[in-house]
């Protein structure tokens, strides 16, 4: 079951690329987010979504949104890819319990392991705003993020 438009998107707390907890909930009241799930680091598809990101990243991370990205890789997995692309913005790791947040958000694919495409726009109240949800193979648009979040 994944989350739609207007549901209170489920709180976490997963730890970054360096080894610190991030929760989504600490941006409530304070920043839009930006939620992005992807498969697996280190594939050409994941690479080429969060590269377009960080070459955008002022659209997607700034004083008013905050950009988090999660995959089901381990915390080093998320640091070597990090500092490999150049991403400067969190790579949050839903290692273990394996999948549990994409699991929350009714993206994780149990009998592959990993989270499926799934992008959700949460607003300052912790709303989802808007979603897309794509296969492991299809990669999203993110021209539809700067849309959606121009309607915030």
């Amino acid at each position: 079951m994944s989350i739609k438009t207007g549901d209170l998107a489920p709180d976490f707390e997963l730890v970054n690329q360096f080894g610190e907890k991030v929760s989504l909930s600490s941006f409530r009241g304070k920043k839009n987010v930006v939620l992005v799930f992807f498969p697996f680091a280190f594939t050409g598809t994941c690479t080429g979504e969060l590269c377009a990101l960080r070459d955008d990243l002022s659209a997607f991370q700034n004083e008013n949104i905050e950009l988090l990205a999660i995959s089901c890789d381990a915390m080093f997995t998320q640091k070597v890819f990090a500092e490999k692309e150049g991403y400067n913005f969190p790579l949050l790791s839903d290692f273990w319990p394996h999948g549990e947040v994409a699991m929350k958000y009714g993206v994780f694919n149990a009998d592959r392991g990993l989270a499926l495409r799934g992008t959700f726009i949460i607003d300052k109240a912790g709303i989802v705003r808007w979603s897309v949800i794509n296969s492991p193979a299809e990669a999203r648009k993110i021209e539809d993020y700067r849309s959606a979040l121009a309607s915030l």
